[in-house]
């Protein structure tokens, strides 16, 4: 990246041993590389900010182009006027295309119909109370 060849490197190395000593070397270089760190941070943001930019011109400049070629064509290519250009729809001559049509006058063949609902059984009154604590409370009674 700096163009720093290992022999360089090692000198770098011997001296930072030296002035820092091996104590806080560590120390020393986890700050550095938080302090690069930062610096890719801020400029990956400040790259991407210029390239949203670059991106936000070229688009006006796009849409103007397209703006351009859109007039010049509407003018070689003025829409047509003429109603009997379009048939109607349905042969009918004043409703709209985009209106639905009615529902058939017949009904369907075959329409399905529900099945019949049955009631829920009522409780026993035998038990007085749910059928999953009827037959344990006996049991419970002569355990005790």
């Amino acid at each position: 990246m700096f163009g720093i060849d290992s022999s360089e490197l090692l000198v770098i190395v011997i001296i930072a041993v030296i002035v820092i000593g091996p104590k806080d070397l560590p120390r020393a270089l986890y700050k550095v590389g938080q302090i690069v760190g930062k610096a890719q941070g801020m400029a990956r943001h400040f790259r991407t900010g210029i390239d949203a930019m670059v991106r936000e011109v070229e688009l006006e400049e796009l849409e103007k182009k397209w703006a351009a070629q859109n007039k010049r064509i509407m003018e070689e290519h003025p829409p047509e006027t003429d109603a009997a250009a379009l048939p109607p729809p349905d042969g009918t001559p004043d409703a709209p295309a985009f209106v639905a049509r009615s529902a058939p006058e017949d009904p369907p063949a075959f329409v399905a119909q529900s099945a019949p609902v049955e009631p829920a059984p009522a409780p026993s009154p035998t038990t007085g109370g749910p059928p999953y604590l009827a037959g344990s409370s006996g049991k419970s009674d002569a355990a005790a």
